[in-house]
């Protein structure tokens, strides 16, 4: 009898600091992601409006997006007149022949 009344309280014991070591735990994930949110967002003291900080920033973005973009215009020019065209591929860049299309298409008679 006394054996099972021990095994009780060692038992209601053992539940009552996992429960305690669970809430510590919770704690400390909260304390986490606040901390987490509060290093993405920034208030402005003026407005009190909450701004995201991006750590890719916009005008870099815009620029990596040119930049991609007249790589892929390049490719496709080279792409087009050396594979598709049966000419060289780095005679698409060339002036001389941006002026032959030129003349060819404005043709005066």
């Amino acid at each position: 009898m006394a054996t099972k009344q021990s095994d009780k309280a060692r038992t209601e014991e053992r539940k009552k600091e996992n429960a305690q070591s669970r809430a510590k735990e919770k704690a400390w994930k909260r304390s986490a992601n606040a901390e987490e949110k509060s290093e993405k967002t920034r208030k402005d003291k003026r407005t009190g409006i909450k701004a995201r900080v991006r750590t890719f920033p916009i005008w870099l973005r815009l620029i990596i997006i040119g930049i991609l973009s007249v790589a892929a215009l390049t490719a496709g020019l080279m792409i087009g007149y050396g594979v598709i065209g049966d000419g060289t591929p780095t005679d698409a860049l060339k002036v001389e022949t941006w002026q032959h299309i030129i003349d060819i298409v404005v043709k005066e008679k």
